[in-house]
Order: C-alpha cells, then sequence, then structure tokens
C-alpha cells in the first residue's frame, strides 16, 4: 500500500493542470458598447443600434429599452440571441403610465462584425427612445442586479449589489426630469462610457451609463451627481 503522503501529492499534482487553466481564464472586461438615442417625433421603427463589433462567443450583453411604454417590443439583434428581462420595469413619474425604461440581458452570447439590437416601436413609431447596447467579455451570467427609483435630489444612489469575486460592474441612469441639457457624474470609482445628456429640441429620453472594474468580493453601489436635479430610475448589475 502506497503512503497516504504519497497519495495526497499525486492527487495535487493530477489536479494542477485544472487548476492553473482556471488560473489563467481571463477576468470578465468590458467589451463594446453604443447609445442609440432617438427624439421625440423624430424616432422610426424599428429602432436599431449603431454596429459594433463583438466577440463570436463568451460575451454577455445588456440593453435597455427607455421611452413610451407602448413600444415593448422583443429586441432582436444581428446573431440571434435569446434576451430576458432583468428586473421589472420602472415606471417614469409624473407623466402618467406613458413611459417606462425596460433592462435585458442575452447570456451566453453570440456576436461577431456588424451587430446591431433592434427594437420595433408598435405603439409610437416615430416616438423618443433610448437604447444602450453594451458587451461584458469573458463572462457567461449576471451575478447580481438591483434597480430603485431615485427621489428629486443633486445625488441619487442606486441600490447596494454583493459579489463573490472579481467582476465587471454597469451602472445606468434614467433621468425624468422635463429638461434638454444637463450633467451627469458617477462615483464611487465608475466610470462613464455613454451618455445621452443634450436632447434635441423635440425632446428625448436621458440617459447614461457606467462601468467599474472590480477584483474582489464585496458590496458596491454608485452614487450620480446630477445638474439640474431630478429623479431617476437606477439600475446596477455585477456581471462575472
Amino acid at each position: 500500500m502506497r503512503p497516504t503522503r504519497y497519495l495526497a501529492l499525486a492527487a495535487l499534482l493530477a489536479g494542477a493542470p485544472a487548476m492553473s487553466l482556471a488560473a489563467d481564464a481571463p477576468p470578465p472586461s468590458l467589451g463594446a458598447h453604443v447609445f442609440l438615442g432617438q427624439g421625440e417625433g423624430l424616432g422610426v421603427s424599428p429602432a436599431v443600434t449603431p454596429a459594433v463589433d463583438t466577440q463570436p462567443t463568451g460575451s454577455v450583453f445588456v440593453i435597455f429599452n427607455a421611452g413610451y411604454s407602448s413600444n415593448d417590443g422583443t429586441p432582436v439583434d444581428t446573431y440571434g440571441n435569446r434576451w430576458k428581462s432583468l428586473g421589472h420595469p420602472l415606471t417614469y413619474a409624473d407623466y402618467g403610465d406613458r413611459f417606462d425604461v425596460r433592462a435585458y440581458a442575452a447570456t451566453a452570447g453570440k456576436g461577431g462584425s456588424g451587430h446591431t439590437v433592434s427594437i420595433t416601436k408598435r405603439g409610437e413609431p416615430k416616438g423618443e427612445l433610448s437604447l444602450p447596447f453594451v458587451e461584458v467579455r469573458n463572462a457567461s451570467r449576471v451575478q447580481a442586479f438591483a434597480q430603485n427609483y431615485a427621489d428629486k435630489a443633486l445625488v441619487v444612489a442606486s441600490d447596494e449589489i454583493t459579489v463573490d469575486g472579481p467582476a465587471t460592474l454597469l451602472a445606468f441612469w434614467w433621468g425624468d426630469g422635463g429638461v434638454k441639457r444637463m450633467t451627469v457624474t458617477p462615483g464611487d470609482g465608475f466610470q462613464l462610457i455613454d451618455a445621452f445628456v443634450e436632447l434635441p429640441d423635440e425632446s428625448g429620453v436621458q440617459g447614461a451609463v457606467a462601468w467599474r472594474q472590480v477584483d474582489a468580493a464585496g458590496t458596491y453601489r454608485v452614487h450620480w451627481t446630477v445638474a439640474p436635479v431630478q429623479g431617476a430610475a437606477l439600475w446596477i448589475m455585477a456581471i462575472r
């Protein structure tokens, strides 16, 4: 019979390649991203994002549909990904039930060159609509997300999320103010990557997207500083 110490060493060595492969796996990271903003009365159906180049495999994709509640068509993209709702729609304050914002994600994403996402606008084809499209590479799931509707304030805060390892964090701000020009700045280590905050004279749906890369487990949130003051629908999510 072989000594227990030898067996333990053999087991450790046998597992070394797998351990090495796991250690060498690249962490999630921000990929391609784009933001489509259609002004009121200037929109077309379907609303189609500008084309970007995404990874063939191994990505998670996130989009939002912000605008008329009746323009609630299911997202469709160039590579036939399956889009699932992320949370529930948030209805904009002070506009009745006419406007809301919805989030979608596609995991095990397929991509490539000329990647677009489109939404058919069945209710208000010419109506305002904002549609950001974000890729997170080397990822397989949305580990955590939170959504909340913040009251009017100079600084608004998302709810918290907790992650158990390295992750790409995405944060989305959707203001509800009846203004055409504004400034929006994320805090807490987040960087702004896309924004639609200089609206056409016909109006539009203001929005902003930020990201942060984290290397360790922890609890995270994001504060947004906004002028002029307004309320906002907020999302934060961790993708791993």
